[in-house]
């Protein structure tokens, strides 16, 4: 898709409103950026402004745009970069990380029950609505969910790593995270658990210590620049099967976010304290309170994504009205 083509299917000018909701909208993918196991990519497709994501970023690694940043010719520089779209997003998620690190935090060590319960209403109910979405159903688009479905069935069930904290794997892991992180159903906190890094990130964020985070900052740039371009180029050439594949790497999350494990195998953080490598899924120990306020949170996941769903039909109706 070219700037010119991207710009006439995307709006460059909204209203206060209308950017007063994106900034929301980035606020709902930061919450879950640093959850591990939910997807800030799921949160956008959820919303409706996944593929507007992926080709705003898309432009920023473009011929054109790098020719004009090289020029030095600033007005069109801001004529390609789509600087109102990226910076109500970003702003979103940044206040999001910075705000809300520590109460999450503090969920997933205290009250993990309850917290995964709402990300799993998220995500069902999400893969129905997505899959609804204007799609042919064609056999290659059914082996596109199970492939996806396995995928990322298995990556969520990896064993976490040690790992160095120098500058270089610092800036890797910001590249890999990003990457997953802008992908329905692969979690960029999880891989950054993969990595072993989600607990050094997260105390960097709550301590603000500025260099680690400039160093997994800069990863993220670079990373999530070069796969905008893939990402884009799919969803140009093969919509419905990329769809599809998203929907599976969705479906193979559920696995990560289903509220009731048990811990198998520990490892000893860089604190000295226990951290999990190795959980096994099962069943909820009783019919509990726990178990019915866990369905409830559920179930308020789910409502909240038919409404939003529902929401965006509407709007989009309208549009064509």
């Amino acid at each position: 898709m070219s700037e010119t083509e991207t710009a006439n299917r995307f709006p460059q000018a909204r209203t206060i409103g209308e950017y007063f909701g994106l900034w929301a909208r980035g606020f709902c993918m930061g919450c879950a950026d640093v959850v591990p196991g939910v997807s800030g990519g799921t949160m956008a497709f959820i919303l409706g402004i996944y593929e507007e994501l992926v080709e705003s970023i898309r432009v920023l690694g473009s011929k054109d745009f790098i020719r004009a940043l090289v020029r030095f010719d600033l007005s069109e520089v801001f004529r390609i970069f789509r600087w109102r779209f990226l910076g109500s997003v970003l702003a979103g998620i940044g206040i999001a990380v910075l705000s809300f690190a520590k109460g999450l935090e503090w969920l997933l060590e205290n009250r993990p029950v309850y917290i995964w319960s709402f990300f799993f209403g998220l995500v069902l109910a999400s893969i129905i609505t997505i899959s609804r979405r204007g799609m042919q159903w064609t056999f290659s688009a059914a082996a596109a969910v199970v492939a996806g479905t396995i995928a990322s069935y298995v990556i969520v069930g990896m064993v976490p790593l040690q790992t160095p904290e120098a500058p270089w794997f610092l800036f890797l892991s910001g590249a890999l995270a990003i990457c997953a992180m802008i992908l329905p159903g692969i979690s960029g906190s999880f891989v950054l658990v993969l990595l072993g890094k989600y607990e050094f990130v997260l105390g960097a964020v709550n301590d603000r210590r500025i260099l680690p985070l400039l160093f997994l900052g800069a990863g993220c740039v670079v990373g999530i620049i070069t796969f905008a371009q893939v990402l884009s180029w799919l969803f140009k050439r093969y919509h419905d099967m990329t769809i599809a594949l998203l929907v599976g790497l969705m479906v193979g999350s559920l696995r990560k976010v289903w509220p009731w494990k048990v811990t198998l195998e520990t490892i000893l953080d860089r604190h000295g304290n226990e951290a999990p490598t190795v959980q096994q899924n099962i069943l909820p120990p009783g019919l509990g309170g726990e178990l019915w306020a866990a369905v409830l949170l559920a179930v308020v996941g789910v409502g909240l994504v038919l409404v939003l769903d529902h929401l965006a039909n509407r709007g989009e109706a309208e549009k064509l009205s």
